[in-house]
């Protein structure tokens, strides 16, 4: 068939790819390119933040740290696997995300000492490897196995169902936050994270601290920035950096790792997580009035990255389904 995919971030690369990779003749339409989409802010880690629900998310989420385990061996990607700890301040930690994984350690309060500075709030921690994802290059090689599997890629707003590609047989409406304007969902809210970049002093461990009883905080070392982070004010939809917010982030993160506390500024970035109840990634054919088969596949919360190569797999199925 010849497939139209709305949205140019991570799950519409992702979707596009295996569309192709599927037999299909795919064009990716999108108001703006990936290097401006929220992608491109994500921090980025495999890491299920945020996202419902839970059974549904944590199969996906596997099925791509599949995907990131095998990328991690093709420098060119932008995926390294790295360990790292998260922290737990609460006795019975909900560990639902890790209950699959293989190479991970419970730690206790006193084996920290060489993750964190002293801190008589965090009582644990797992340890795991896991995918750490520099979104940039990676939006890239996604971008380029687009190009080379002879996905078409355009620039163009779109503003219903109706104006997508007349051409198409089936879309894939990957659009993140765009649901609202586009589908008219209302379920779908903004969740606000702001990051600042720091250059890395030599750190190779990511560091979470999802626990905090104020606001939650990460540390990923990349290659030669580590990532900083963070916010999730549900409902805000400014993206512009609040200095305030950065001091904060900045505290936490040092407070922490005070090996960051000289590491000078880079940069900084807003970006607005599709927020939903629950991801939705179904067939909706009663949406387009050309009669098309229409797949939806957006609401990815926080783990947009972490879900994409499963989410992908499963639009490659149901497009299997309109034959």
């Amino acid at each position: 068939m010849r497939v139209c995919v709305v949205g140019a971030g991570v799950i519409g690369l992702s979707c596009a790819i295996r569309a192709a990779e599927a037999g299909h003749s795919v064009h990716i339409v999108s108001a703006q390119p990936a290097a401006q989409s929220v992608s491109a802010v994500a921090a980025a880690m495999w890491f299920p933040y945020r996202a419902f629900p839970q059974e549904r998310v944590l199969a996906w989420s596997m099925t791509s740290l599949r995907v990131f385990e095998a990328l991690a061996d093709d420098p060119e990607s932008g995926v390294a696997l790295r360990y790292g700890t998260e922290l737990h301040r609460r006795e019975k930690p909900d560990l639902w995300w890790a209950e699959q994984l293989t190479d991970l350690t419970l730690l206790g309060g006193g084996e920290l000492s060489s993750v964190i500075a002293p801190n008589a709030d965090v009582l644990g921690g797992l340890r795991a490897r896991l995918p750490i994802i520099v979104m940039r290059r990676y939006l890239g090689w996604l971008e380029q196995r687009c190009a080379d599997l002879g996905v078409v890629v355009s620039t163009a707003a779109v503003g219903s169902v109706t104006d997508v590609d007349p051409t198409a047989d089936a879309v894939v409406l990957a659009v993140g936050m765009g649901a609202e304007t586009l589908l008219g969902d209302r379920d779908v809210i903004p969740i606000r994270g702001q990051v600042v970049r720091l250059a890395n002093p030599g750190l190779t461990d990511w560091l979470l601290d999802e626990d905090d009883p104020t606001q939650f905080c990460y540390v990923i070392p990349r290659f030669d920035d580590v990532v900083c982070g963070g916010t999730a004010e549900v409902g805000q939809s400014s993206l512009e950096p609040d200095m305030v917010t950065e001091a904060a982030i900045l505290a936490r993160a040092r407070r922490l790792v005070p090996a960051l506390t000289e590491a000078p500024i880079l940069s900084r970035a807003v970006g607005l997580r599709p927020g939903r109840r629950e991801v939705r990634l179904e067939r909706c054919d009663d949406i387009d009035p050309n009669d098309r088969p229409v797949v939806a596949c957006y609401g990815h919360g926080g783990a947009g990255v972490t879900m994409s190569w499963g989410c992908a797999d499963e639009v490659a199925a149901l497009l299997a389904c309109c034959r």
